[in-house]
């Protein structure tokens, strides 16, 4: 048990690193209008696929019985609503030649159905419970 604990906060730090290296690289392109735009699609993209493993390991635990800890994902897609929207709402205001690249779209449409996904896998297992 101890094992899990460990391993799922490993990966709950690890994706809470990667999501403000992420932001900082965002953040930072936005700031220097699209310089560093091939620097942010690897960042992103490395991003993205630990959310994923770190979902998948999570509703793994849960369906196997040995989820305990609450992380709520809405944080993460909070943080990526403020992130994006502020985004543009900035880019609008400062009338910057910035453009939102793909890949910042992408990673919040793969945010949202991370979550979309953990969230119907978790109301499944509610009722799969409630029957037992």
């Amino acid at each position: 048990m101890k094992k899990i604990i460990e391993k799922s906060s490993f990966l709950r730090s690890l994706t809470a690193f990667w999501t403000v290296v992420v932001f900082v690289a965002i953040g930072w392109d936005f700031l220097k209008d699209n310089t560093f735009r091939e620097f942010v699609f690897p960042l992103v993209v490395i991003y993205v696929a630990l959310l994923a493993i770190y979902a998948g390991d999570k509703e793994f635990e849960r369906w196997c019985s040995s989820h305990r800890s609450t992380h709520p994902g809405e944080v993460f897609v909070g943080l990526w609503t403020v992130l994006v929207f502020g985004i543009m709402i900035l880019d609008f205001i400062m009338k910057k030649p910035y453009e939102i690249s793909g890949e910042v779209v992408s990673a919040y449409i793969a945010v949202l159905s991370i979550l979309a996904i953990t969230r119907r896998s978790k109301s499944l297992y509610a009722k799969h419970r409630r029957r037992k």
